[in-house]
């Protein structure tokens, strides 16, 4: 299979259900008011049958405010999602050392660090993302590892794995006409097929040379002779697709991933917003308010009302009866802060818990400092979930380094020999300094460690080779570097 014929539905109707429910986890994602209102205009009810607070359509006087709050919880559990797996930068390590040093070029080069969080937290939010490895030679002279959006992609599965895959983007058009520019770049084993629709809001249209639209003139270039397609030069698929986890609970069977939001926490997300509003509408009916008789208030004239002013301190004689003296009267009432404190609280923790993990991870519970052994016990449930995930990124990631090599040998790098990196996932726990330095003060007064072992301590991810030099250095300046009477043939 190709690019799709003239006037195919797009987007593609085997995928409808998941973009629709995409959708939904993207409008929590966001924290955007008006996505949230549109994706239950019409699911107005939550599963215990109370209405969402976001399918409230009021209809507001001029000037009145839209009072609900909204608390961005889901982008909170996707952040933390991504800080567990990547805070600290996985190790990429091939066998050959030239290799290994064109990985490093490329991995700092390229920001694979941070191309990384942000793929992690989309696909925690989305249910999986895509990585996808490409180059553009008049920008860089290396190979590109970038992020898609699984709302953005059409993929192909045989047996749980990906075949290919339909990437697709919305261009920028005549914004007084109804049509719809798409470009869509179909990446298959061997080639990366392009192609440009023009088209509505709901079909794709009718396929147009590449030239007829500025943002895809400068793939013309690139082109073989068919003129549609790029020759990759390596019979891999440029393209992975990283599931956030699996199985996705509502489709059995589907090799999607499902997103941490899935299984109510939806509605526990609503629930949250609709605590805090009542909180904020208790605060806002609770500020000091004077009732008084129409007679205290001072008329300006004809047309321009009446008014009482507060702070003022000397008042001339009202007209008043004896029996109205006291008229002022003070309405002020009680903030339910307790009760809205523990519902926010209890409702926060149960959709962490429902998405896999910790209340620690999230500043609650108890947060005191601690080693790096006592937080991996407080957050156990979180270390779960993290290892879990990073056995999802592990191969696929992998797979796109490796082609990440195969592209710079075929177009940048001739020399350069391409290995399928290894991936070892960095400590999500760093141990607290201090408490390091008092370990190794201990073991030092107690003559129960060596330097070479103290520094291995101290910096668990250096090599031998970074540790001898360590070590060597610390001996020289404390004077301890003796050499070896044996090794130097002094003796006998």
């Amino acid at each position: 299979m190709s690019l799709p014929e003239n006037g195919a539905p797009w987007p593609p109707r085997e995928w409808s259900t998941a973009y629709r429910e995409i959708r939904v986890d993207d409008a929590w994602y966001s924290g955007d008011r008006t996505r949230l209102a549109d994706v239950y205009r019409h699911a107005p009810r939550r599963e215990d049958g109370r209405r969402r607070l976001w399918a409230r359509h009021r209809h507001h006087q001029p000037g009145q405010r839209d009072t609900r709050l909204h608390i961005p919880l889901a982008a909170d559990i996707a952040t933390t999602s991504a800080d567990l797996l990547f805070s600290e930068p996985p190790v990429f390590t091939v066998d050959t050392p030239a290799t290994q040093c064109r990985l490093d070029e490329l991995t700092e080069a390229g920001g694979i660090a941070n191309t990384l969080l942000e793929a992690a937290e989309v696909g925690a939010a989305l249910g999986g993302v895509f990585l996808r490895v490409t180059w553009d030679a008049s920008l860089v002279e290396r190979p590109l590892l970038t992020v898609m959006h699984p709302d953005t992609a059409a993929p192909e599965f045989r047996f749980g794995m990906l075949t290919a895959v339909t990437f697709w983007r919305k261009l920028t058009g005549d914004d007084t006409t109804a049509t719809v520019w798409r470009h869509l770049e179909r990446h298959e084993p061997g080639r990366i097929v392009h192609g440009l629709y023009r088209g509505t809001d709901n079909q794709l249209g009718t396929r147009v040379p590449l030239t007829e639209h500025p943002a895809t003139v400068s793939l013309v270039d690139s082109l073989g002779p068919d003129g549609d397609t790029i020759a990759t030069g390596i019979d891999a698929l440029t393209a992975a697709y990283v599931p956030n986890i699996r199985p996705n609970r509502r489709h059995r069977g589907s090799p999607l991933g499902r997103s941490d939001f899935q299984g109510g926490v939806h509605d526990l997300f609503d629930a949250l917003d609709e605590t805090w509003t009542s909180w904020l509408r208790d605060i806002r009916l609770a500020r000091a308010r004077l009732i008084v008789p129409d007679g205290y208030l001072r008329d300006h004239g004809p047309g321009r009302g009446a008014s009482f002013d507060d702070d003022r301190e000397i008042w001339q004689s009202l007209n008043i009866p004896p029996t109205e003296a006291a008229g002022i009267t003070l309405s002020q009432f009680a903030i339910r802060v307790a009760e809205h404190q523990s519902t926010a609280d209890a409702i926060v923790q149960q959709a962490v818990r429902s998405a896999g993990y910790s209340v620690q991870s999230f500043g609650l519970g108890d947060v005191a400092a601690a080693t790096a052994t006592e937080v991996t016990a407080r957050e156990r449930r979180s270390m779960i979930t993290r290892d879990k995930k990073s056995r999802y990124w592990q191969a696929p990631l992998a797979d796109m380094l490796h082609v990440l090599l195969m592209l710079d040998r075929a177009l940048f790098t001739p020399s350069v020999v391409p290995e399928r990196p290894r991936v070892v996932f960095g400590d999500s726990v760093s141990e607290d300094p201090q408490s390091v330095a008092q370990t190794l003060s201990l073991l030092q007064q107690a003559q129960a460690v060596s330097t070479d072992t103290k520094v291995r301590l101290l910096h668990p991810d250096w090599d031998d080779t970074a540790v001898q030099a360590e070590v060597d250095r610390i001996l020289a300046e404390t004077g301890q570097a003796v050499p070896d009477p044996m090794q130097a043939g002094t003796l006998d």
